[in-house]
């Protein structure tokens, strides 16, 4: 995969901004990565807009799914 080297710049930068305006999100994520990852473990994201229209989802973790996700949530280590 080759990447735009200022669109890699330009999104590290944005995640820094948001680890700033939301400290406690990266922690949560490796606590839920170290402790929570396992078969039959239930993802769900709610996302409320300010109008209070509601959108929910969720995923119930396969075995093969599981290392996949620790791999999305590992993503501050390489910070």
């Amino acid at each position: 995969m080759n990447m735009n080297p200022m669109l890699l710049l330009q999104l590290q930068q944005n995640l820094e901004q948001f680890k700033q305006n939301h400290p406690k999100f990266f922690p949560f994520l490796g606590a839920v990565r170290d402790n929570a990852l396992q078969e039959g473990t239930v993802i769900e994201m709610k996302v409320t807009t300010p109008e209070g229209k509601n959108y929910t989802s969720n995923i119930k973790l396969k075995a093969e799914d599981v290392e996949t996700v620790r791999m999305l949530l590992s993503r501050d280590d390489q910070q």
